[in-house]
């Protein structure tokens, strides 16, 4: 009949016809949804429920009880709140420690040394406090004290950073006199620099590499016990929504708090109240931050470790409730030994066969994770797991150049500045001008991130894993070569955007991978089985910790290749280059039919 219609009535018709489809389909909709588009809304993005009945018993014989419970999305954004808090600490990190450390007489290579102090610190402490949190008594729970604990480092170096050449003067650092600005080997840069015993402010650079390192490596440290906190507090069935629900608060974070760095307080009230641009970033963050923290603790009491053993029966009564729900199981008692092998809480009771884990920061395979172990772990792995590793340790190598040195590729490369300048002096306001505008490039590369993160799952679908890991590498490695050439304000913006690719895919990938090693019982297509010897959860902290050797060995190449290109272009050189190798080594992965 249709057909018949667009013959005679020609466009007519088929208006028509497309008109009738869309009425029935809108009545199918409304049948669905009785409540109309507003609720669907709400229930989509802020996880309110469209109906007026609860969606869960709760029980109130337990000061516990919503924890098995299922979480709204503002619930999970309320848990998530810490991530956002870090993040924003990041940026102030990688946007403004590394001038700051130029401009108090710092010079490059040994400003790159300074960061491998945090990376040689956590490459060691970090499993060790991911096992201490397992298995920390408190009254409080396993994972609110170390996040309270991390947050006062991160707290301390948010205070010493902005402020550690002021507390040197304060303890007698001499304070410069203006200097003549004259062509060194560096480019744009001050000729004191490159003098022995130039640093004039040993106070002050003390505290302010000490407040880098707390920083760093608590930034670092506080995620795990983070997101192991968001599926402790939370029912097997949130696991997923509360872990993107993570992942967009860490980018949302980042995007603000770039963009926070990228206003010019030094023009607003503010910046005069808190003594200057760097200074107004760093109070805010650091009001942010305890703000997100608090949110986070004060969410949801944690069950302490000493009282998990007497709750069998509170999680019977969630455990079958969830099963009625999910199967429509007629309501009968259960054996209370299955109960006790099936009931779930958060991420303390893992498979015995070490199969799934959520998380990198989740308990491994059913054992601590010792330094024994976690060391021995990295010496002997399959070839297909080491390759996973290599490529992973390429693509932090990348990473990591453009995040620490960025902004001061920009303020000296692209504005033509120079971070030793006399304050005040056109080459230092230049300066100070081009570190603003890398604050918005790297907004750019956090927002990048947090919108190719909610695709990249269907990009893996429809073309699968190995050219979503080639492609984003790829992208990076062309965009860090053009933004090299180029030098432009704008490619800065522009090309900031395959960072965020780059970013979101080796935060995927790896751990994509080797979930799909123990899923599949296989380290290689011809049938290698995995080994139980293997848990999943040592594997991936194996992997995550290649993040510790890549800020190591960047922070060594980094100042020689400076030095040796006489500019800092050098930084977005190496890191093309790095993530064209990462590329390299991604095309030889064992991927099966991922």
């Amino acid at each position: 009949m249709a057909e018949k219609l667009h013959e005679y009535q020609g466009v007519t018709g088929r208006l028509h016809c497309a008109r009738e489809r869309y009425k029935e389909r809108w009545a199918s909709w409304k049948e669905q949804h009785p409540r109309g588009i507003r609720d669907v809304v709400r229930e989509s993005l802020f996880g309110i429920p469209s109906s007026d009945e609860p969606p869960e018993r709760v029980w109130q014989d337990s000061e516990y009880s919503d924890l098995f419970r299922r979480k709204s999305r503002i619930e999970l954004m309320r848990i998530s709140a810490a991530v956002m808090g870090i993040e924003f600490s990041y940026a102030g990190e990688t946007a403004f420690v590394s001038p700051t450390l130029l401009q108090i007489g710092v010079p490059h290579q040994q400003m790159t040394m300074v960061w491998a102090l945090s990376p040689l610190i956590g490459f060691f402490m970090t499993p060790l406090l991911g096992s201490l949190s397992d298995r920390c008594k408190s009254k409080f729970g396993r994972r609110r004290p170390f996040i309270v604990l991390m947050s006062f480092g991160v707290l301390l170096g948010l205070i010493l950073v902005p402020n550690g050449e002021a507390i040197g003067y304060a303890l007698g650092d001499e304070r410069p006199a203006n200097r003549t600005i004259v062509p060194a080997v560096l480019g744009p840069r001050s000729t004191a620099l490159e003098e022995e015993h130039s640093n004039y402010h040993p106070w002050g650079v003390l505290f302010t590499v000490l407040g880098t390192v707390f920083l760093d490596f608590d930034a670092d440290a506080c995620q795990s016990p983070a997101r192991a906190y968001l599926l402790d507090v939370t029912v097997p069935e949130d696991h997923a929504k509360g872990l993107s629900t993570f992942t967009i608060m860490a980018g949302l974070g980042g995007f603000l708090g770039y963009a926070l760095g990228g206003i010019n307080w030094d023009e607003t009230k503010l910046g005069e109240i808190f003594g200057g641009h760097v200074r107004a970033v760093f109070s805010l963050i650091t009001i942010i931050f305890v703000a997100c923290v608090s949110a986070t603790v004060t969410s949801f009491k944690e069950i302490p470790l000493e009282e998990l053993n007497y709750q069998d029966e509170f999680r019977k009564l969630a455990q079958t409730e969830r099963n009625q729900e999910s199967f429509d199981i007629d309501d009968q008692a259960l054996d209370k030994s299955n109960l006790k092998k099936n009931a779930t809480y958060g991420s303390l009771n893992l498979p015995e066969s070490g199969a799934v884990l959520n998380a990198p920061e989740a308990p491994p395979h059913a054992q601590h994770l010792t330094l024994r172990h976690y060391l021995k772990s990295i010496v002997v792995m399959p070839s297909s797991l080491r390759i996973v590793c290599l490529t992973n340790l390429f693509c932090w190598m990348a990473h990591v150049c453009y995040s620490l040195y960025f902004t001061d590729f920009v303020g000296e490369s692209v504005f033509g500045g120079n971070p030793a300048a006399p304050v005040g002096s056109e080459s230092r306001v230049e300066y100070d001008a081009g570190v603003r505008f890398g604050c918005w490039g790297m907004a750019m590369y956090s927002l990048s991130c947090a919108c190719y993160s909610t695709i990249i799952e269907k990009l893996i679908k429809r073309f699968g894993a190995k050219r979503v890991y080639v492609g984003g590498l790829s992208t990076y490695s062309c965009g860090m070569f053009l933004l090299c050439a180029l030098r432009a304000r704008a490619a800065v913006l522009l090309f900031s955007w395959t960072a965020g690719v780059m970013y979101s895919t080796l935060f995927t990938m790896p751990y994509l991978l080797v979930a799909h090693y123990h899923a599949t019982g296989m380290w290689d297509s011809s049938g290698g089985g995995s080994g139980a010897e293997r848990g999943i959860g040592t594997d991936v902290a194996v992997v995550s910790s290649c993040v510790f050797v890549a800020q190591l060995a960047v922070s060594a190449l980094v100042g020689l290749a400076v030095r040796a290109a006489g500019s800092t272009a050098a930084v977005v050189a190496v890191a093309a280059a790095l993530a064209a190798a990462a590329a390299l080594t991604a095309t030889h992965i064992t991927y099966l039919d991922l």
